[in-house]
């Protein structure tokens, strides 16, 4: 979304790859901020990590969802409030049209995570990211959201980018899964392959650290030590510092990614044929 730039940060290297709606693929990296003005809300979306803070308090959630609609369409005021009111129906704020003239204060956790949702797929947008959509949300509305996600994002054909450090939610909801240390992805497969055998030491102390029902009264695992200072990496393996199986090449030279098979790889020198032959 590239709103880094505006608190001040900036793109040092790499690129984002994004294909549009034509099927073409662009580079996000080389557009001027004006033209991803035009990306942001109508191509991709944003669902932000915390929905008390992310409305206006002082603007109506109907007025919020029908602004973002005309920033990307000349439609009129009307137009705009009976797309607002599908939105909300279609992801199941109940009593929809009484909702559309509600304040943010007179919404639960729930229906301002909706009013979220509704908000951020009322343009059809090709990709939604979702930063931890279900932060500071009980169990029961947790799984309501996801669903909502879930089944709106079925029916408009739009992809699903979460953001999570919840394995439920990835449990849940993931076709895909990357797992990322230190700014950098160490593991991807499908969900199954990465929750039923995973293979990087990082993914598998993630996996072990998780409480257990069974394990009631046991210590939980823990990775030992801490995560580097972001521009502070160590040299090779950014994980060498925290992970049991460290030996002299992690310590000096950075990984390659290892496929595993058709779908899963990691970014583990564990996994080198020639390193296991020795």
């Amino acid at each position: 979304m590239r709103l880094i730039e505006y608190g001040g940060g900036r793109i040092s290297e790499g690129a984002i790859r994004f294909t549009d709606r034509g099927g073409q693929t662009h580079d996000l990296t080389r557009y001027s901020l004006k033209r991803m003005e035009e990306i942001r809300g109508n191509d991709i979306a944003m669902i932000f990590q915390e929905p008390m803070t992310s409305l206006n308090p002082v603007v109506t959630v109907g007025a919020q969802v029908m602004e973002a609609i005309r920033l990307h369409e000349p439609v009129t005021q009307r137009d705009a409030r009976a797309r607002a009111l599908e939105m909300f129906e279609l992801v199941g704020i109940p009593e929809p049209r009484s909702r559309l003239d509600a304040y943010p204060h007179q919404l639960s956790g729930g229906l301002k995570q909706r009013v979220m949702i509704a908000m951020a797929l009322a343009m059809r947008p090709k990709l939604l990211l979702a930063d931890e959509p279900t932060t500071a949300l009980d169990a029961t509305i947790r799984a309501q959201v996801l669903a909502v996600i879930r089944d709106v994002a079925a029916r408009t054909g739009t992809a699903v980018l979460i953001i999570t450090h919840d394995f439920g939610v990835v449990n849940e909801v993931a076709d895909r899964v990357a797992v990322m240390y230190a700014g950098s992805i160490i593991e991807e497969g499908t969900r199954h392959e990465l929750l039923r055998a995973p293979r990087h030491p990082y993914t598998q102390g993630l996996l072990r650290s998780i409480p257990r029902p069974e394990a009631r009264g046991d210590r939980l695992e823990e990775i030992k030590g801490v995560v580097p200072r972001p521009g502070h990496w160590p040299q090779g393996c950014r994980f060498h510092t925290r992970c049991p199986h460290v030996f002299d090449r992690c310590r000096s030279e950075r990984p390659q990614r290892y496929s595993v098979s058709a779908t899963q790889g990691a970014w583990c020198h564990l996994l080198d044929p020639q390193e296991r032959g020795r």
